[in-house]
């Protein structure tokens, strides 16, 4: 990171270069509050869209079903909305996603997730895959566009081919994980991710992250945003017992 490597410069110990780190580190800037759980009621989205509001989360992350409240809720903050399409399984025909992509944008959102059709990775269909991120792209034009990967079902040559795929389709995110499969983010996959998309394309890593020193190793990795549904507990440095 930038600041760390300034903060180097100034020959200072370890330990004391680490705690100004933390101190400068504004980690909630990085954070996409999310609750994406099928149970999630409307009193769940209220109380994620304060929680976002109080901490100033860059966002929060709901199903499209519930994008229109939390605009409603986060209409006086900085506070962006952001959809999930195609969630979780990203299998869905690309019209529906289409459709729900341009839905979910009419009913505020600001940014778009959307689920990679893993099945048409596996077959290398790659054409089909392209189309399926371009045509969401084009429908929500310069609202910014995530695509979720589900690191844990691919091999790490999958997850280069996905990357470069995602670039291919000027998607704007590469994310890590839905949180719903078996396993969520891990640093080698952000790793991976980086060193093939580069400056093109930033990364979100979701599934998994539950504390605050855990949130600063992806950041330092490369993540420019993260998936939590632990948000509070990161920035009150303490460890949640979320599964996402």
């Amino acid at each position: 990171m930038v600041i760390l490597g300034l903060l180097e410069d100034l020959n200072l110990p370890l330990i004391i270069l680490k705690k100004t780190y933390l101190k400068i580190m504004e980690i909630n800037k990085y954070i996409d509050h999310t609750l994406l759980k099928p149970t999630a009621t409307e009193k769940d989205i209220i109380t994620l869209c304060k929680e976002a509001i109080e901490y100033k989360f860059y966002s929060v992350c709901v199903n499209s079903g519930y994008v229109r409240l939390a605009k409603e809720l986060t209409k006086n903050s900085s506070v962006k909305v952001c959809s999930v399409i195609g969630f979780p399984l990203g299998a869905s025909s690309t019209k529906a996603k289409v459709f729900e992509a341009v839905q979910a944008v009419e009913d505020g959102a600001q940014e778009i997730d959307m689920v990679m059709n893993i099945g048409l990775l596996k077959s290398s269909n790659y054409l089909a895959v392209l189309k399926d991120i371009t045509d969401v792209k084009v429908a929500i034009g310069k609202i910014p566009l995530k695509v979720i990967l589900e690191i844990s079902e691919l091999s790490k040559n999958e997850i280069i081919k996905a990357s470069e795929i995602c670039l291919d389709a000027k998607a704007d995110f590469v994310k890590t994980s839905t949180g719903f499969s078996k396993s969520g983010a891990t640093l080698t996959a952000v790793r991976i991710i980086k060193k093939t998309v580069k400056d093109q394309a930033k990364i979100k890593a979701s599934g998994g992250i539950r504390d605050y020193e855990t949130a600063l190793k992806y950041i330092e990795t490369g993540a420019d945003r993260l998936g939590t549904s632990s948000g509070v507990a990161i920035m009150n440095k303490q460890l949640s017992t979320s599964n996402y």
